[in-house]
């Protein structure tokens, strides 16, 4: 077994005390605390992440709004200098090849961030795609360290290491500037529910950056936060997460994902099936549901109707720190999704109240 990869934050958390565990072939701090402080930091303060992990690309050249378009699911056409967009890019049959954040720098010249599971995939299948098209797909994810800055107090906190006007940035766009004097992509997205901002750099940078971060932060309240925090917060969002809410074989309307599938733009990779896919509708269906108790519902347990017939199963679950009850996903047969469903934990039949994500209120910029 292969050594897991390490960011250049590595040294950082264990010198602040993160404990570390293997995610996706990375070593990253799971909790420098508690997951349930973390999360409340984050909710209530500011909270400071590495996701140095995750992989970014360059897609340059005469056609590369033409070979995104392809690509991906979402209307790129829309996009502008300084826009950021959320989509999905497909496989023939519909189902997800990965989630990614474009960016677009100009006309040819546009920025991919992409999961850190699936770099090596994305890049393979975006180079393939890209053979029939006047432009290039470059591996980035070497070249960047990435944090993530979340929480009401977020903004505020980075606003104090920069000259650029971050309440000028709205949500879903970024600029370039500088951060504690390191040249940084300022994004203002996240996946936490909360406001804030991502910021790339250059990898050699990221813990003069994150070190910066901290000391203007930490007397304001912000805290170090892990890999746990960033599930469960990104759950009580309700946004998808890849392997669970999306994967190859789930498809994004299945997912729930519709809003990003422009079919009135053109073919795409994938768009015939899931054009097929809506008019019958989807056969299964991705609901979110929380239970009135604090036991996490773990992830493959079976989703059953109320004649104990099992229907689906659970992809995602965890404690809402925020709701104080246990909270999640399943992937559930289309028909099954509006009648009473229940799980079984070890020998106690859990009823599951769906409900429509978020599980608590979004705030963004």
């Amino acid at each position: 077994m292969s050594a897991p990869q390490i960011t250049p934050l590595n040294a950082f958390h264990r010198r602040h005390g993160g404990r570390m565990v293997d995610f996706a072939g990375w070593d990253m701090p799971v909790q420098y605390r508690s997951i349930l402080e973390e999360h409340k930091a984050v909710r209530q303060r500011a909270g400071l992440f590495d996701v140095s992990h995750m992989g970014e690309a360059d897609v340059k050249g005469p056609e590369a709004l033409k070979f995104l378009q392809r690509l991906v699911s979402n209307d790129c056409s829309k996009l502008f200098p300084g826009r950021v967009l959320y989509t999905v890019m497909c496989y023939p049959n519909g189902g997800v090849v990965d989630d990614l954040l474009v960016y677009m720098r100009g006309p040819d010249d546009y920025f991919l961030c992409i999961n850190a599971g699936n770099i090596t995939k994305d890049i393979a299948w975006m180079q393939e795609q890209a053979k029939a098209f006047n432009c290039t797909v470059t591996d980035r994810s070497a070249d960047y360290g990435q944090l993530a800055v979340q929480g009401p107090l977020a903004v505020g906190i980075v606003q104090i290491l920069t000259n650029s006007d971050l309440a000028g940035i709205k949500y879903y766009h970024f600029a370039d500037g500088e951060v504690a004097g390191v040249k940084c992509i300022i994004s203002r997205t996240g996946y936490t529910g909360e406001d804030g901002v991502e910021l790339y750099c250059a990898a050699g940078d990221v813990e003069k950056l994150a070190e910066a971060v901290l000391a203007a932060g930490v007397p304001l309240g912000l805290e170090l936060a892990g890999l746990g925090a960033r599930d469960s917060l990104r759950l009580e969002a309700g946004f998808p997460l890849y392997g669970h809410e999306i994967t190859q074989d789930i498809s994004p309307l299945t997912a729930g994902l519709g809003w990003v599938v422009k079919f009135d733009k053109g073919p795409f990779v994938g768009s015939d099936v899931l054009a097929a896919e809506k008019a019958k509708g989807p056969a299964k269906k991705i609901v979110f549901f929380k239970t009135g108790d604090r036991r996490i519902i773990r992830a493959e347990s079976s989703v059953l109707d109320a004649s104990g017939a099992t229907v689906g199963r659970v992809v995602s679950g965890t404690l809402s720190p925020i709701l104080n009850e246990a909270i999640g996903s399943a992937l559930v047969e289309a028909a099954a999704a509006t009648q009473p469903l229940a799980v079984d934990v070890r020998g106690t039949k859990l009823n599951l109240q769906l409900v429509k994500p978020p599980f608590v209120p979004l705030k963004k910029s």
